[in-house]
């Protein structure tokens, strides 16, 4: 009572509680939460990749610290990194393995939740074949565990159906890489943001998502010209000398547009095409088809800033094009990429410093995934079917070379369609949460339903968890040791700090745990292996000699270097800044790489009267993902406690609705009600923005099955819908003449191209 007195009257200022004092490490810091160790690791949320220190105190992870030293981050880190060791002990934590019983998830031993899954495999294999059994993995495991997984799963389970949620965010950088260059792999260095001239971020709100990349561009001594190519007036476009709003999924219109003016105004780099590129006669014979004044009909960009934006390719020394998910998540992404790629390819904008075409990557460890985890390629970026490079591989591991797949799996979105065909059976989802991530949620949980056995492994009580018939519960990050690999390729070291929380193990441990379950596997896959290290030096061996060489890394030298570039090996044993520089060629038959000519085509679910708005998502700098790591965390739901609806000022006016209010949204697919309402000039009228992460306000209700078809990767970004408020509960209307204009302004655009491709687009 006198203690609550002194606290209401202003003489308890707790001088105690918050008494700092110095540590060698970081200087003052709170004494109550004064670690007694700091352990040097890497944030496990995006792709930038910062290196940080978890601080431990007593057992526990209590603090999470820039590493100063650090050249990715420089000690700086966003809220989700400087709150990041608060998901170690989150109340949403599974701490044991579970199994279904009688409708409900209960305690389960190791032994039983193995066995019970070892069996049902068992069964499904021996009545439906070993490809009845499907696997979605993440862009958040160790390289480490991916590779162990992804051996595990094509070799030991033999089965190819395997593929993981960086489908739903990479796959059309990695096959745009694959098309246009011959191999996957960032071309490019955060380096390259300190030294560009012009900087182009195109579908790329780095603001928000990449904030870190902010201040490598902050030290570019050039004061290089910003441009931003977006639908949406994001944060990132406040730093735009230039900002472009284009037309929702009309950038690879734009960047056939650019590829024209660039040929027409003989502003190439005929030299370097020449020794370096084929395809340039065939793309100016293409890009006919795409004259200023037709683009410019397309994307909504007059004719004179096309012009502008082209000359910037020739008019600087070095051009650096950055891009994640707006263009990436499309049902065209990966022609996206290439064009993107044709650009720096026709101007020799590539393979120099400040210059290139740069995917930042989404997760933490995507580029880990791509390198090791048997999905779109065989580890060490061999390409599936190559007889060559698959008896190497077997050579490599020890194994005899007719259990290698010699071709792709099934795509994510093709293992659920797979499902809802009763081909599959039985589908073990690593690390992720389709329940809140994929597109259609109707027809995804109608299809989940179908499974004889869905096994989720996770260290969160995920929104698929729930509906699993057993739990793995997984050690999370600073429970665990491995690598990941940023967006610039640079492999850093993730260390155990604590203990696995309760009864939960690494994702390493449960993999080679469970390959015991099935005769002679663990022997032939994992024979003498003990540590994530034992993994981590096999994959050494495997990706000798290829672009994504880790040769001549090591633990120690990771730690030292504060990361290390692959390709790392004997000829660069520090690591490599950027690729396809003069002294390494393409990673192509010929070693050139490929201009391509790519069509646009009019977005897949075009809005009409009943649906006259465009839903556009994405994320927000204090969530992550589907939140299992976040939802938790006090401050982060402080600054983000639930999803919001931007909307323009002429569509509020319509609806009757301000700030604050409550709108719904609906689509052919579903309705999300409550919705709190932005009105905002940073969406144009008719065009609405909604994050994704809040499986209260679950966006994905809405959102279209369309996918491209080439990498599998959705069309996230663009929904037709209608919005509903109280005043107007029948929504917008769209008049007709809209529409007219709509259909008339497609068929424009589609002027000189055959009639089936006419008939396709409308």
């Amino acid at each position: 009572m006198i203690n609550r007195l002194k606290d209401f009257l202003g003489f308890d200022i707790k001088a105690d509680k918050y008494k700092l004092s110095n540590d060698s490490t970081f200087g003052m810091i709170s004494d109550e939460k004064k670690p007694d160790k700091w352990v040097f690791s890497t944030c496990g949320y995006c792709g930038v990749g910062c290196g940080l220190y978890i601080g431990v105190k007593d057992g526990r992870a209590v603090y999470t610290k820039g590493n100063p030293a650090h050249s990715v981050n420089m000690g700086t880190l966003c809220p989700k990194g400087l709150s990041e060791h608060q998901l170690i002990n989150s109340p949403d934590r599974v701490t044991t393995p579970l199994i279904k019983k009688n409708g409900e998830l209960v305690y389960s031993s190791w032994e039983d939740a193995y066995r019970k899954v070892s069996d049902e495999f068992k069964r499904i294999s021996n009545e439906h074949g070993t490809k009845a059994v499907g696997v979605i993995g993440t862009g958040q495991l160790l390289t480490e565990e991916f590779y162990t997984l992804g051996k595990f799963v094509q070799l030991g389970l033999k089965t190819n159906n395997f593929d993981g949620n960086t489908t739903l965010c990479m796959a059309s950088a990695v096959m745009g890489y694959k098309q246009s260059l011959g191999s996957d792999g960032a071309v490019g260095s955060y380096e390259d943001f300190q030294k560009a001239n012009t900087i182009i971020l195109i579908g790329a709100n780095i603001a928000d998502n990449h904030p870190i990349l902010k201040l490598h561009i902050k030290k570019n001594k050039n004061k290089p010209h910003i441009i931003v190519i977006d639908p949406r007036a994001s944060k990132t476009s406040q730093m735009a000398d230039l900002f472009v709003p284009l037309k929702p999924r009309t950038d690879l219109a734009l960047f056939n547009g650019l590829a024209y003016i660039i040929i027409e105004q003989g502003w190439e780099d005929e030299g370097y095409i020449k020794a370096n590129i084929n395809g340039y006669k065939e793309l100016k014979k293409h890009l006919q088809n795409y004259p200023p004044q037709e683009v410019a009909n397309i994307t909504g960009i007059d004719v004179k800033t096309l012009y502008e934006i082209a000359k910037e390719f020739v008019a600087k020394d070095a051009v650096l094009s950055a891009w994640t998910m707006g263009v990436n998540q499309s049902f065209m992404g990966t022609d996206t990429v290439s064009a993107i790629i044709n650009l720096h390819l026709l101007t020799g904008q590539i393979g120099k410093e400040g210059a290139g075409p740069f995917s930042i990557t989404g997760q933490c460890n995507a580029m880990g995934a791509r390198e090791s985890g048997f999905t779109s390629s065989l580890p060490g970026y061999r390409n599936f079917g190559d007889e060559k490079a698959l008896q190497e591989y077997a050579d490599i591991i020890g194994v005899p070379s007719e259990i290698i797949p010699r071709e792709r799996g099934y795509k994510y979105a093709e293992i659920i369609d797979a499902i809802d065909r009763g081909e599959i059976k039985a589908l073990w989802i690593v690390a992720t949460n389709p329940l809140v991530s994929f597109v259609n949620q109707n027809k995804l949980r109608k299809t989940l339903a179908k499974l004889d056995l869905l096994v989720v492994q996770d260290a969160f009580m995920s929104d698929t968890a729930e509906i699993a018939d057993v739990v793995f519960a997984a050690a999370t990050w600073g429970e665990k040791e491995g690598t990941f690999t940023n967006s610039e390729r640079r492999c850093n070291k993730a260390n155990k700090a604590v203990e696995p929380l309760g009864n939960t193990k690494s994702d390493f441990d449960i993999i080679v745990d469970f390959s015991s379950y099935f005769q002679d596997v663990k022997e032939l896959l994992f024979k003498d292996w003990k540590t994530p290290l034992d993994a981590f030096n096999e994959f050494k061996e495997v990706s000798r000699g290829q672009l994504c060489d880790y040769s001549g890394i090591n633990y120690k030298l990771i730690e030292e270097l504060g990361g290390i570039q692959w390709p790392c090996n004997e000829k660069n044993p520090s690591g490599t800044p950027r690729l396809y520089t003069p002294d390494m060629p393409f990673k192509t038959k010929d070693e050139k790489a490929n201009l391509l000519c790519l069509d646009w085509f009019p977005m897949a679910e075009p809005i009409c009267e009943e649906f006259p708005a465009i839903l556009n998502t994405g994320r927000t700098v204090e969530q992550w993902h589907t939140r299992t790591k976040t939802k938790s965390i006090e401050i982060l739901n402080d600054l983000a406690p639930e999803a919001w609806i931007d909307i323009n000022p002429l569509d509020a006016t319509k609806l009757k609705v301000k700030s604050g209010e409550r709108l719904s949204i609906s689509s052919l697919r579903g309705r999300v009600d409550d919705i709190m309402v932005r009105v905002t000039q940073s969406v144009a009228p008719n065009t609405v923005f909604v994050p994704f992460h809040f499986n209260t306000q679950l966006v994905n209700n809405l959102t279209n099955d369309s996918f491209c078809p080439k990498s599998g990767e959705p069309n996230f970004k663009q929904t037709a819908i209608q919005l509903h408020s109280q005043e107007t509960p029948d929504g917008l209307v769209l008049q007709q003449e809209e529409v007219k204009g709509e259909i008339e302004h497609i068929k424009t655009a589609y002027e000189g191209v055959t009639l089936k491709e006419k008939e396709m687009a409308l």
